[in-house]
């Protein structure tokens, strides 16, 4: 599913920077305008609305030149993202809840086409308003560095709920879901909703970063030995890092009482995301009374995404639903 090479973002001239911590740095940075002109969608997204993430230049300056505010090839692997965004699409019946979607690519690459779009599309003929997250690299030259994205999952959760009244949303029914390395984004979101990774810019960051539940599939949770053999943690943390840095960027040592209830689905004969992540999830999430389920099929590899059909992994959007609105979180 090709995206058009400027999609996504545009329309963005004249934007003011909110407050002071992002005015420095966008002061500390080259004067370079934004693109402007039509949005161009991603195929399958046709009436979505594209939603900038900062009301400037995101937090901490650096990263691609925003005047080609990213890089995508003809499957929709997006890179080189310089304002980070949301594309939504809202579903012919809406039922209030809403879902901020993050697909993969070991945080070298996010997989929009393969993974975004298409569960997004599927998460609407459920009723429920998507939000697909197009999220800084950390390996993109950016000031935030390995904070850039979790910054941008943050923003994300409370720009939704902020918005919730003109999407038509219940504020208590925003969910994330993410997949492989987005699987590891919004696991580390939901777990540290409460951590602190940018100073507010306006008045959307008063709003909780909380999900209601979360949705984690073929997720990377632990940056931890031996399951560290991963894009995702070469990236965050480097080929030589640091037990602190590790246990910052892994998910399960920040799981507490508060996070949200959690679903997960993978497949045992994983090669990249190894099902021990589930499994840690899983424990870390029953240590502490976290409601969870968890599903975990025989054969499918890694990217699977919406599941091949016929094949055992193609069970879990189905039994994702029937967990939703069983929580209350779906409802008609």
């Amino acid at each position: 599913m090709a995206l058009d090479r400027r999609g996504l973002l545009t329309g963005l001239a004249a934007l003011s920077v909110g407050r002071a911590g992002t005015e420095a740095a966008a002061q500390d940075a080259p004067h370079r305008e934004p693109p402007s002109g039509p949005v161009p969608l991603p195929a399958g997204a046709a009436g979505a609305e594209v939603i900038p993430l900062w009301p400037g230049l995101p937090p901490g300056g650096g990263g691609p030149d925003p005047s080609d505010p990213y890089d995508q090839s003809r499957e929709g692997v997006v890179t080189a993202v310089a304002r980070p965004c949301l594309i939504a699409l809202r579903p012919a019946r809406p039922n209030g809840a809403a879902v901020v979607v993050a697909a993969g690519g070991g945080y070298r690459r996010i997989d929009v086409g393969h993974e975004g779009v298409p569960v997004a599309l599927w998460l609407t003929s459920l009723g429920i308003t998507a939000f697909v997250l197009v999220y800084r690299l950390p390996g993109e030259g950016w000031g935030a560095a390995a904070d850039a994205p979790f910054q941008d999952a943050q923003r994300a959760l409370r720009l939704v709920r902020a918005r919730a009244g003109r999407y038509g949303l219940d504020p208590a029914r925003i969910g994330s879901m993410g997949f492989s390395a987005g699987g590891h984004l919004m696991g580390w979101a939901s777990a540290c909703f409460g951590k602190t990774v940018y100073e507010p810019v306006d008045e959307d960051d008063a709003v909780s970063a909380r999900p209601d539940l979360s949705a984690l599939i073929y997720p990377v949770i632990t940056l931890k030995a031996p399951f560290d053999r991963t894009s995702s943690r070469r990236v965050l943390v480097g080929e030589r890092p640091t037990p602190v840095a590790t246990a910052t960027y892994s998910v399960e040592p920040h799981v507490r009482g508060t996070t949200p209830p959690t679903f997960l689905a993978q497949a045992a004969d994983d090669p990249v995301a190894v099902v021990d992540n589930c499994l840690l999830m899983f424990s870390a999430l029953r240590a502490v009374d976290v409601p969870t389920e968890m599903h975990l099929f025989e054969k499918g590899g890694h990217g699977f995404n919406l599941g091949v059909p016929g094949s055992p992994a193609a069970a879990w959007p189905g039994l994702f639903a029937t967990w939703a609105r069983r929580r209350g979180f779906l409802r008609g």
